[in-house]
Order: C-alpha cells, then sequence, then structure tokens
C-alpha cells in the first residue's frame, strides 16, 4: 500500500461521517469486488479501518457483501462490519483492518515462507469448506453465476483485454462457448469464498488470521475456490500449486471442473 497520495474523504450520511474523522483516506487498488475502497490510517489512537464505497448497481453488492460479511463472520475470521450505510442510490461499508499482510505479499517478500503459507492457505480452505451447507444462506453455484455471466456479455460489460494469458486474444463468447464444451459437471457443493486469492488471504506468523471481500461468498462447487487459488499460485511455480492441492487433500484433480472455473472467472 501506498500511503503517500492520500484522497480526499468522500462524502457520507452524518451517522458515519462521525467514525471517518480524522483519518487519512488512501485509496486501495487491489482486488476486482467493485466499487472504491479506502484504508483510512494515521488517527491518533485510533485503529485503521477500511470504507467500501459504490453508487447503483455497486451499491447492490457492497450491501450484499456486508450482509455476507456478518454471516461469515460467525465461522471465520474476517474483517467487523463497523458501520454501514445505504441510500437509494450509495452505499459504505466500514470495516475493520485485519492483522498481518496479504498472502501474496508474504511469498512474495519471503520465498522461504511459500510451502508454509501454501500450507496455511489449504487449511483455512478445508476449514472453510466444512461449514454445513444447512447453515449458508447464499449461493453462488455454477447456474447462478453463469446466468450473470451471460447477461455481462450480452451488456458488454466483460473485460477481454483482462483475460488470463492462455486467453489472450478471446472473446467473451469463445469463453463461453469453452465453459459450455466442459459441462454437464457433477455438483460437489460446499460453502465457498468465490475468490479466494492470495490477496484476499491475510497472514500472520504463517497462518491464515482471515479473509476479506466475501461478495461472492455462498454456496458452490468447492473447484470454485480451488480454481482461483490455483491460477494464483501459478506464479510462484508449479510444485506449489501441487503442494497446495496435496494439502488441500485433492489426490485425483478434476482438470476439467478446475479449467470450467478459470473460465468463469474471467467474465467477472
Amino acid at each position: 500500500m501506498d500511503q503517500q497520495h492520500p484522497h480526499p474523504p468522500v462524502p457520507a450520511p452524518a451517522g458515519l461521517s462521525a467514525d471517518l474523522g480524522g483519518y487519512t483516506w488512501t485509496p486501495q487498488t487491489a482486488g476486482e469486488s467493485g466499487g472504491a475502497v479506502y484504508r483510512l490510517h494515521s488517527k491518533a489512537d485510533a485503529p485503521d479501518l477500511f470504507v467500501k464505497h459504490g453508487k447503483h448497481a455497486v451499491a447492490d453488492d457492497i450491501t450484499d457483501e456486508m450482509i455476507r460479511l456478518r454471516w461469515l463472520a460467525t465461522h471465520v475470521p474476517v474483517p467487523a462490519v463497523a458501520h454501514f450505510a445505504r441510500t437509494p442510490d450509495e452505499a459504505w461499508l466500514l470495516m475493520t483492518a485485519l492483522p498481518g499482510q496479504s498472502a501474496y505479499e508474504v511469498m512474495e517478500a519471503h520465498p522461504g515462507q511459500q510451502g508454509a503459507i501454501v500450507d496455511a492457505l489449504a487449511r483455512f480452505l478445508r476449514r472453510l469448506h466444512a461449514i454445513p451447507l444447512s447453515a449458508c444462506p447464499f449461493t453462488s453455484d455454477h447456474t447462478y453465476r453463469l446466468a450473470h455471466a451471460r447477461a455481462r456479455i450480452d451488456a458488454g460489460l466483460v473485460d477481454e483485454d483482462d483475460f488470463d494469458d492462455e486467453r489472450e486474444g478471446w472473446s467473451a463468447e469463445q469463453v463461453w462457448d469453452a465453459m459450455q464444451d466442459l459441462m454437464p459437471m457433477a455438483p460437489d457443493p460446499v460453502v465457498t469464498h468465490g475468490d479466494y486469492s492470495l490477496d484476499n488471504l491475510f497472514i500472520c506468523d504463517q497462518e491464515v488470521v482471515g479473509c476479506i471481500d466475501a461478495g461472492r461468498l455462498g454456496i458452490a462447487d468447492r473447484y470454485q475456490d480451488i480454481a482461483i487459488v490455483w491460477n494464483c499460485l501459478a506464479e510462484f511455480g508449479r510444485p506449489l500449486q501441487e503442494r497446495f492441492l496435496a494439502q488441500y487433500g485433492l489426490s485425483d484433480p478434476d482438470w476439467d471442473k478446475l479449467r470450467f472455473h478459470l473460465l468463469l472467472d474471467e467474465l467477472f
């Protein structure tokens, strides 16, 4: 995070403004969850906080994330919702900051810890996936997300320039067609994070101390999470990818499912 370029505070409702006063606001660029995210810091005798702000459809997404965060907090560590405010057109979500650094930051800065971090990521994901399905009121399965993906393609909202290297030059329709070739799939539903990336898992003392960006949380195939972290670990080498799968407990991975969920992720 670069704290050398502060941002003017975002106007907020009166009930929230009092909680935001006295902080320096720094925009955050990591993550693709929608809206604007700021870290609030450098206030005397006050903890760092994060605020997420968005308008229109993004305000609905932020509202959904707030609901999911409050539910997920009863099962695994996540940022606490310090305040939430909503108008018909805007939403503000104020959250506590997790300790430590993102898994990506730790793995990049400390290569000798990479194996231990991968093991911790696998343990945390097993813990998340062990939450009883009956406890989760949210769905994010591939049928649900395919409907949203199709709507995004039809509306021209897919950023085709942001596809992974192996799909460079593809159109969104080509991604869609490639997914159809991999269906149907036998369902293996668990409670998923939805965007289990190295930027969204926080590490302290080589253990995961919490996750952020829970807006896609819901019941889905376990490969929704496995595919995302597998893709993130590619930067650090195939042995660490394979170590993650082994530590998670996959001795015979379903490569078609993994590929399907990587394709699906391109459309969001």
